[in-house]
């Protein structure tokens, strides 16, 4: 046992860090990425981490691994392969379900060895979707088992998620603060975790393969699979009746009143277009102003539009004859988009977002935990998982999803879409992956020179590129990769590892010690997030293993495998992500997810120890 380790100023410094960080995680005070710029700047003002140091981690593989893959993601999704791949997946598995989710669950577990997470969620939701719209298999048998592979299959490689990503920038830094006559912790090849990415990525399959229904509800989930659009939208939210044209006359009390105001009183029908000044317009600003000849697209029903119409002294068409264009089913429609966790526009207002000045898209409705809301939604915070349901014109729907603030789950047709190209995307996305094995290049300047091909031959464009990536993923990793770098260099790591072995006492097996840590880091992971987790526990790992005269690089792999074990929590994204449009209950996600996440457990202290 190495000598005692006295607690010092600047452990105390990294430790308290680390404690606002997994509170701000846990209860979303302040958004992630804000708190994890708060803990860069305080290391930078105590100076435990070097200036040098500091912003390494906006330069990190893990980062610009992280950049390039959601662009390689992002050019796949505009070539138009899920669509191909929705019609190839129903041919193959000829009517019959249990192939269908087989099929559908392995080529999503692995698309996520090559991809990020949240990335392949948001490609298969609208997937899953128009499956189970064309077999009757309700959306909710369908995405807990192709979520589940998602996050099993996301270790198959060193790209397939960002603990593992992490780990190799985190090794680095351990290395600077190994004792004398250690080993230095070597980066991992690309395809290290493949074998036990594929042993847990079968064994998922196994099990829902003989677990048919699992233990959701058997509504779970069937209120998202309509037969038609315009049914489903009837029955889940209300939103039913045509769209008719009210012309603004002279006597009219909405005369000089902003849209806003005159949607908002009881008894209005849904306002969902505007002609005025000679431009109509989708989804009009909350601010605009109705004058005399303003011409409003409303929806309901006739007889509740015309009484409508009666009461405010407004001309009624049944014809549209001047917003005919905009109402084309080809060109505007309703939608689905659930919030990923992190959106930004959790925690925020649909007045704050101001959704139809910024998108051109109208709110009608929040499904939250299958409750409908309709009433003064213009005023209700945002939460993670909500679905919202929009009225929008088909382009700029898909502009304002190029973003990835939402993820829109209704198959709608995307102009920007370049099936043309998806030769030359796939044959990208399959150089970009032989470079990577082939260890020619660094993994980071492989999957970058694939991004960079994507543009340079026209998948994408730069702004394209731009959008595809979620910045407030980049900036939550790159500004807690110091914190990592600072747990090793204060001690503070070292010193929680003593703390852990003393209590666990002497003569501990070396599984027992694997167990408790895998443990630890599951839970951590369900709490703040499988970044989080990572940062805290790989560089504990490695003192453990040190301290425990165990191998660093076999408890650092294991503590980076354990922070993805989340099939329960809405800290997952993946998690997040399918249960609004599935209607899953809390209850239903522990009965489903507890028992792979015990399977993940064991499979993976069994699996290191016999890899290392």
């Amino acid at each position: 046992m190495h000598s005692p380790l006295v607690l010092t100023q600047d452990m105390m410094i990294v430790l308290g860090l680390t404690g606002f960080i997994i509170a701000m995680l846990m209860f979303e005070r302040i958004r992630a990425d804000a708190a994890s710029l708060v803990v860069l700047v305080m290391l930078g003002f105590t100076g435990i981490v070097s200036e040098q140091e500091l912003f390494k981690g906006f330069a990190g593989d893990a980062v610009i691994s992280v950049i390039a893959s959601m662009i390689l993601s992002t050019s796949l999704d505009r070539t138009g392969a899920l669509n191909r791949l929705a019609g190839w997946l129903l041919r193959r598995a000829k009517g019959v379900e249990q192939r269908l989710l087989l099929l559908t669950s392995a080529f999503a577990g692995g698309m996520s060895g090559f991809m990020q997470n949240p990335a392949v969620t948001s490609l298969f939701l609208p997937v899953a979707s128009r499956l189970s719209s064309r077999t009757g298999l309700g959306l909710g048998q369908l995405l807990f088992p192709i979520a589940a592979a998602i996050v099993l299959g996301g270790q198959l490689t060193m790209i397939g998620n960002s603990p593992l990503m992490l780990l190799n920038d985190l090794l680095q830094s351990a290395n600077s603060n190994l004792p004398s006559g250690v080993a230095t912790l070597e980066k991992l090849p690309m395809f290290q975790p493949l074998p036990i990415g594929l042993l847990l990525l079968g064994i998922g399959l196994l099990y829902f393969r003989f677990r048919k229904y699992l233990w959701f509800s058997e509504t779970a989930g069937s209120n998202v699979s309509p037969a038609t659009p315009e049914r489903y939208f009837a029955d889940a939210y209300g939103i039913d009746g045509d769209v008719f044209e009210l012309t603004v006359t002279a006597g009219s009390p909405l005369v000089g009143m902003s849209v806003g105001d005159a949607e908002a009183e009881v008894g209005a029908p849904l306002f969902l277009a505007l002609f005025a000044g000679n431009e109509s317009r989708m989804a009009p600003p909350a601010d605009e102003r109705l004058w005399v000849g303003s011409v409003i697209g409303v929806m309901g029903s006739q007889e509740f539009v015309q009484a409508y119409a009666r009461a405010k002294q407004l001309k009624f068409s049944q014809r549209l004859r001047v917003l005919g264009d905009l109402f084309n089913p080809a060109h505007s429609g309703i939608s689905e988009a659930v919030i990923p966790t992190n959106s930004p526009f959790v925690g925020r207002t649909q007045a704050e977002l101001r959704l139809r000045k910024r998108f051109g898209i109208s709110l009608l409705a929040i499904n939250r935990d299958k409750q409908i809301l309709r009433r003064n939604i213009r005023n209700l915070p945002i939460r993670s998982g909500d679905i919202l349901v929009f009225h929008s014109n088909w382009t700029d729907l898909s502009q304002a999803g190029g973003n990835r603030d939402f993820v829109v789950i209704t198959d709608f047709p995307k102009d920007e879409q370049r099936p043309h190209k998806l030769r030359v995307a796939l044959g990208i996305f399959a150089i970009s992956m032989l470079l990577a094995l082939s260890t020619l290049v660094p993994l980071p300047v492989a999957l970058m020179a694939g991004a960079v091909a994507m543009v340079v031959t026209g998948v994408l464009n730069m702004d394209e590129a731009y959008a595809s990536v979620s910045w407030k993923t980049v900036f939550t990793m790159a500004c807690l990769i110091p914190l990592g770098i600072a747990m090793d260099s204060t001690g503070a790591a070292n010193w929680l590892a003593q703390q852990t072995i003393e209590r666990l006492g002497d003569g501990v097996p070396d599984w027992l010690i694997q167990t408790c840590l895998a443990l630890f880091t599951t839970c951590l992971a369900l709490v703040i997030g499988n970044v989080g987790a990572t940062v805290v526990m790989v560089p504990m790992a490695v003192n453990i293993a040190l301290a425990a005269d165990g191998s660093p690089m076999a408890y650092a792999f294991l503590a980076a495998l354990c922070a993805s074990n989340n099939f329960i929590s809405h800290s997952n994204p993946v998690i997040s992500m399918i249960t609004g449009p599935a209607g899953y209950r809390a209850g239903e996600l522990w009965r489903n997810g507890l028992p792979i996440t015990l399977l993940y457990l064991l499979v993976s202290v069994l699996s290191v120890n016999l890899m290392f």
